[in-house]
């Protein structure tokens, strides 16, 4: 039997929708088509933890799968996950779900609840105002659902201040979209920082979405009474997103939640009932070992990296400190003439992969590094990292 002709193939370019042609992934897949040229490039692009799943998180998952809990659960989670987290929450930010007004539900990762989140709020005609730089998933939740996104210019210190904030509200105004601590930049919002964005946002009556996606990985001197700064220790009309994937180096397991106004809970698991279907069923149960688990001496060795990244490239380059994440967000010398992308192209030819700025961000002026990477690779990139920027 012989194969169609190419003339009888479909024409995507008609049948594709505009939302998915809108949607442009060039950025990040030019550098790795780039990398794929390289015999073992040093890499420094990849955002996931280095260590392996505790044991604890492993074996819970495990026994799931020999308890043969592999089918379905009912769209929110199941329920005694479900319980474990709430009791998590009220002991980690005060809240309390018995009367209600709270809810909660298992997400298919982070993104799964970010992108929940912005189809059961946003619309044509309203604006959803997020960080610049951003995660590369907030920009697209415009395309998702028809909305207007407003980046927030957050250089040359990377925060997202109620003041930066309120400069861009508007009467269509709907969300406002925070990370913190942030990819790509690692920068952590002081208390007093995120109790002024929540004020801005209350008394506008705009939905904040906190993407806590690493509050686990938040340094020791960004914490505040031992926890990261998050806004839901000041408001419970937050919606707050967290996840085990990062945590705990799991990040194929889709595991996260999302928390908040039991309204607002409610139309997003509708909308899962119908896409997702549900969070992985077995996975959830790692959530009913996180008491079993502390990743502090993992954090405390990342901090370390933080500080071996400052140490070599400060005097060289203008590096925000991270306050936590694993990302180091670095300026292109001036003299050097170069934008994000050309030095990118050129750290790619002495064999080290970055990602360009231009990736998260309007501005192409910086390169990301990930520092979630044994520790002699990140010796390897720092040497190649400290010729290429004191190169005239």
């Amino acid at each position: 039997m012989s194969h169609r002709s190419s003339s009888n193939d479909l024409d995507f370019s008609k049948l594709a929708s505009e939302r998915a042609l809108s949607i442009d992934a060039s950025g990040i897949r030019r550098m790795f088509e780039l990398a794929s040229k390289v015999e073992n490039p040093i890499n420094l692009s990849i955002g996931q933890p280095d260590f392996p799943v505790p044991r604890p998180i492993k074996d819970a998952v495990i026994q799931a799968i020999e308890d043969d809990r592999n089918g379905y659960t009912v769209t929110k989670g199941d329920a005694h996950v479900l319980q474990f987290c709430e009791a998590h929450l009220q002991q980690n930010v005060g809240w309390s779900f018995a009367d209600g007004r709270l809810d909660m539900m298992m997400t298919s990762g982070t993104s799964g609840g970010l992108v929940l989140a912005a189809l059961s709020t946003l619309e044509s005609g309203d604006e959803l105002i997020i960080p610049d730089p951003w995660f590369v998933l907030y920009p697209k939740l415009g395309a998702l659902t028809g909305a207007t996104v407003v980046p927030c210019n957050t250089y040359p210190d990377f925060r997202l201040t109620a003041e930066r904030v309120e400069s861009l509200i508007t009467e269509r105004t709907k969300a406002v979209l925070l990370a913190s601590p942030g990819n790509p930049t690692g920068v952590v919002l002081s208390e007093s920082e995120v109790r002024k964005l929540v004020d801005l946002c209350r008394d506008r009556g705009l939905l904040l979405i906190s993407d806590e996606i690493y509050d686990e990985f938040t340094f020791a001197d960004h914490l505040v009474n031992g926890l990261c700064p998050s806004p839901a220790h000041f408001w419970d009309q937050v919606l707050l997103i967290r996840g085990l994937g990062k945590t705990y180096g799991c990040t194929g397991w889709r595991l996260g939640y999302a928390a908040g106004p039991s309204a607002l809970i409610a139309q997003m698991a509708k909308l899962q009932q119908f896409t997702y279907v549900c969070a992985p069923s077995m996975a959830q149960h790692a959530f009913e070992a996180m008491g079993k688990v502390s990743i502090a001496h993992e954090v405390d060795r990342y901090a370390a990296r933080r500080d071996l990244i400052m140490q070599r490239l400060s005097g060289l380059a203008v590096v925000s400190r991270p306050g936590g994440a694993f990302y180091a967000f670095i300026e292109v010398p001036e003299h050097l003439g170069m934008t994000g992308t050309q030095f990118a192209e050129a750290a790619l030819q002495h064999g080290l992969l970055v990602v360009p700025g231009a990736v998260f961000s309007d501005r192409d002026t910086h390169f990301r590094i990930s520092f979630a990477v044994p520790d002699e690779v990140l010796q390897k990139g720092l040497s190649v990292l400290e010729h290429l920027l004191q190169s005239e």
